[in-house]
């Protein structure tokens, strides 16, 4: 493997998945003798990234009032771009 004149590496595909190491990973370097060792360190930041974003979509859904729980995901996705009006689609038949 070629090291860069940056001093970087890329980690082969198989061994970073061994590792749980992903876009986003936090990693620490350490010396074993003449030895590098790379190490993962918690969990990733994707993997962060997308517990808050399910803990804010559970907040959002558990604030909707009762005529947007029945709609559908495009039904909602409409009304966020603003489409037609909320449960336009459902009242019309659709779905």
């Amino acid at each position: 493997m070629l090291v860069t004149e940056k001093g970087q590496v890329t980690i082969p595909k198989h061994i970073r998945l061994a590792a749980g190491v992903t876009p986003g990973s936090e990693v620490t370097f350490s010396l074993e003798g003449s030895r590098i060792v790379i190490t993962p360190v918690g969990t990733s930041v994707k993997e962060d990234r997308r517990a808050k974003l399910r803990a804010a979509a559970a907040r959002v859904r558990s604030s909707l009032g009762a005529e947007f729980k029945q709609l559908g995901a495009d039904e909602i996705m409409g009304f966020i771009r603003g489409d037609e009006p909320a449960g336009g689609a459902a009242r019309r038949g659709r779905r």
